[in-house]
This record gives structure tokens, sequence and C-alpha cells, in this order.
């Protein structure tokens, strides 16, 4: 067999993934946020990029006018006091906080503080406590074992580490060690530095002075039976009444299982809608939410300086490139934006029910029948999808919340898996405290409303979805 070298043209179709085309892939699946922080950058790196200000001509015109016409309406009195005021003193006792600590014959509202005075940076864990451990009567050496205690305490309040082995990288005895953890476990807030549950929770009922034999064991011994409501076992076992059963229940329930949760660093996530949609007369209207964006578009100032100069070569490659950067940016803003509304249009026109009568009229919806409606793949509208919200006249959702699967009913039809979670969610609302409805009678009461054939397994991964806990744990003694 002889082997020989061959040249052969073959006539192939692949999809090639240039930048720009990563680009707006990835813009399609951005948040407002990272959106606005990609126009930003792109603003500050491109020379042939601008914001767009039509207005500013027109605002200052309108504000000269409004200033004119107040300054006409005023009285001559009104003009007077306006010029004979003092407005160093008023802007003193107003805006300087030094001002404020120095006069005490009176006090200044809270809503008329300035912001210095006002606002602060949230307090930490660490510097809380640190606060108190200088405060206190100790030696030069208790207060560096307070330190050390203090930095291997984690987010929720408890000690990472034993005295052990803080004694031994300290080079001090453990009883030293545990004699200032007894008092670091003392400071505010109570439990604090504990190495157990157990621990915290004791520390916090000597501080409120509930050290009663039966309190302390029902800690020590019978936390997993509170927990499960296992309360006639422990009625039997103290020879109590169920009156005092109860108080001492709630007074554990009063207790803090996680001291300094309350310090943690992290704040509040507030989402900010991408889309509204409100109710005119009898049909919805669909307004996307561009505030924060800037409007941009070329820099017309900066291309005809350019055109009135010599350029080599290289200064017109760099000009045609950031020139193509531009404007294919505004092109993938425009189609985002654009996609966005069309997909919402579509959720819409299927799940109409739901913006006119709430959550439990919400149908079975995927991906393929809102992609088919508007002509696009699946990727995109799930890619346009992600990290998008809405707001509806029932509260704000995420896009993706209006895609469920279904359940078949008796009669033929569908319902959405999410009109099912919402059922559940009421009858658990509605049900008696004394006698929680378990997975078996919520299965038969949904088959009975709704005629939706639904397993007992089905109801409790909807539960757990929900975090609604099982009907034992439900279930309210006293």
């Amino acid at each position: 067999m002889s082997l020989e070298l061959r040249q052969n043209l073959k006539l192939t179709q692949q999809l090639v993934m240039t930048p720009q085309l990563q680009q707006a892939i990835k813009l399609l699946q951005m948040s407002r946020l990272e959106l606005l922080e990609v126009v930003q950058q792109e603003l500050l790196e491109n020379p042939l990029l601008e914001e767009l200000q039509p207005a500013a001509d027109e605002d200052r015109e309108r504000e000269a006018r409004d200033r004119k016409e107040v300054k006409e309406k005023l009285t001559a009195e009104e003009k007077e006091m306006i010029n004979n005021a003092d407005w160093e003193d008023y802007l003193g006792h107003f805006s300087s906080t030094s001002k404020q600590a120095g006069s005490r014959e009176w006090e200044v509202p809270e809503e008329m503080q300035s912001f210095e005075a006002r606002y602060s940076s949230k307090p930490s864990l660490e510097g809380h406590l640190t606060w108190q451990l200088y405060l206190q009567n100790l030696t030069a050496e208790e207060i560096r074992i307070g330190e050390e205690i203090i930095g291997n305490i984690d987010s929720k309040g408890y000690l990472k580490t034993d005295t052990a082995e803080l004694a031994q990288s300290l080079n001090l005895t453990e009883d030293k060690v545990e004699s200032v953890l007894s008092k670091v476990q003392n400071f505010d807030p109570v439990g604090i530095a504990s190495r157990t549950l157990r621990e915290c929770l004791l520390t916090q009922l000597r501080a409120l002075n509930e050290t009663g034999p039966i309190i302390t064991e029902l800690v020590t011994e019978h936390l997993e039976d509170i927990e499960k409501n296992r309360f006639v076992p422990l009625l039997k076992k103290f020879k109590i009444s169920k009156d005092y059963l109860k108080e001492c229940i709630e007074i554990l329930q009063s207790l803090d299982p996680y001291p300094g949760a309350s310090y943690g660093s992290e704040d509040i996530v507030y989402v900010s809608p991408d889309i509204y949609v409100y109710k005119y007369e009898e049909d919805f209207a669909i307004v996307l939410n561009e505030d924060g964006i800037p409007p941009i578009q070329l820099s017309t100032l900066y291309q005809d300086s350019l055109e009135k100069t010599d350029k080599n070569k290289k200064d017109n490659e760099y000009i045609q490139e950031k020139t193509r950067s531009a404007i294919w940016l505004m092109k993938s803003l425009h189609q985002r934006q654009r996609t966005l509304y069309k997909v919402m249009e579509s959720i819409l026109k299927f799940q109409r029910e739901f913006f006119e009568l709430g959550v439990a009229r919400l149908k079975p919806l995927i991906l393929r029948e809102v992609a088919e409606d508007i002509n696009m793949h699946e990727s995109t509208v799930s890619r346009i999808t992600t990290n998008k919200f809405v707001s509806t006249p029932f509260g704000v959702f995420e896009l993706k919340f209006f895609f469920n699967s279904s359940l078949s009913m008796d009669s033929g039809g569908v319902v959405g898996s999410e009109s099912v979670k919402a059922a559940i969610k009421k009858m658990v609302a509605e049900e008696d405290p004394k006698k929680p409805l378990s997975d078996d009678v919520i299965a038969n009461a949904l088959k009975e409303q709704l005629e939706v054939n639904i397993a007992r397994r089905t109801v409790a991964k909807y539960r757990a979805a929900l975090k609604i806990p099982s009907s034992s744990k439900r279930k309210k003694f006293f």
C-alpha cells in the first residue's frame, strides 16, 4: 500500500464566537448593576463614546425660570428676612457636630441632625467585644488572653478552638484561659464565645437568674426532645404540670442560640426590577426600567477634532477599532432591551391569569414555548431571564419564576407547580397548630380542591422547598 498526499476541498458551516458575539451574550445575562458597571467602564476606556445629555440646556433654562418665578412671588417682608438672616449661625447649629456637642441648652431633633451625626459604620462583633474587654479591670496578661479569644470567635458567636490550644499558643496555663473565657462569655451579647449550644444557653440562663434544676436539665439532657415536641415523657419524668413546662419552654425560646449573628457583616440586598408591569384599564402595560443606565452615543466632538488633523495608519486603526467597539456596544444594549421586552410580552401572554388573579392561577410554562413564540433560541431566553426581576401587581418576581413544571389533573388538564406550592402554603397557614396537616392529608385536599394527581412525597418535596417543617415539628403542644 503506497502513501501519497492529496488536497481536498470541503465546505462546512460552523459558529465562530467572535469577541463581539461573546460580549452580546454576556450582556444578555447581566443584571442591571453589572450592566451599569460595563457601560461606565466603556465610557472611561473608549474616547469615541460619550454619555448622551440632550436636555441639559433645557434643564438649566427651566431652573432659571423657576428661580425667577419664586423670587417674584416673594413679599417684601420675606425678602428682608432672607437678606438679614444669619446663615452662618443657622448652618452652624445644624451642620456642625462640634457645635451640637458644645451646646447643651437645646437638643437638635434627629431628623434635622447632620449626616455625620446620623450615619456611622456598622459595628463589628470583634470591635464590640474588644471595646468591652478594654473597659474591664483586667491585667495586661488577661487582656492578651481576651484578645486571643475574641480573635477565634466565628460569625455565629462560637469559639472555634478549645482552651488547651489557646493556652498552648499563649504559653499559659489552661486555668487562666478558662477564667478569662468565663468573663468574655458574660459580655454583650451574653453567651458569646461559647463552645457548644448547651454552654451558650446555660450562660444566658445564669444571666437571667434562671438556674433551677429542671430548666437546667432540660438544656443539658433534653434539647432534642424539645426540638421534636416530645413533651409527654418530660412531664412524666419531672412530674410537673403542663403550665410549668410551658413556662420553661418559653424561657428557652427567648434565648439566642447564635449570639454573634446580629453583628454579621452581610447586608440586605435590595432588588431593583428590570421591568414594570402595570394594570391599565383592561390591559397591561410593560415598561422597561432604564434608570441609572446612561444613554450613550458616538462622541461627535472627538471625531470632528480627529478629522481636522493628519493621522497615520496606527491612529486610523485605533479610531476604527474604538468606533466599532462603541457601535457594537450600543447595538448590543438595544438588542438586550428589545429581547427583554419581547420575552416579557410573551410571558404576559402565557401567564395573563397570574397578572390578573395572582399566584394561584400560574400556569405551567417552559422555555421552549416562549422561544417558539418570539422566534428565538431557548438559550437566549434562558440568558435573558437570568437575574432579571419584574414588578407585578402581586409583588416582585424573578423572570425564572414564571417557568414551572406541570402536574396532571383528573379533568385532563394541567396545573403549575407554583400554584400547588401556593395552595400548600395557604393550607399550612390556616391549619390548627395543635392538629397540623400531614403530607397525606394535604395531598388528599389538593386532589379535592385542585383535582390534581399528586403523591405524598411530592407534597413533602414542595413543603421542603417552601421551608415548611414537617407536621410533627409544626405541632403546638401547649
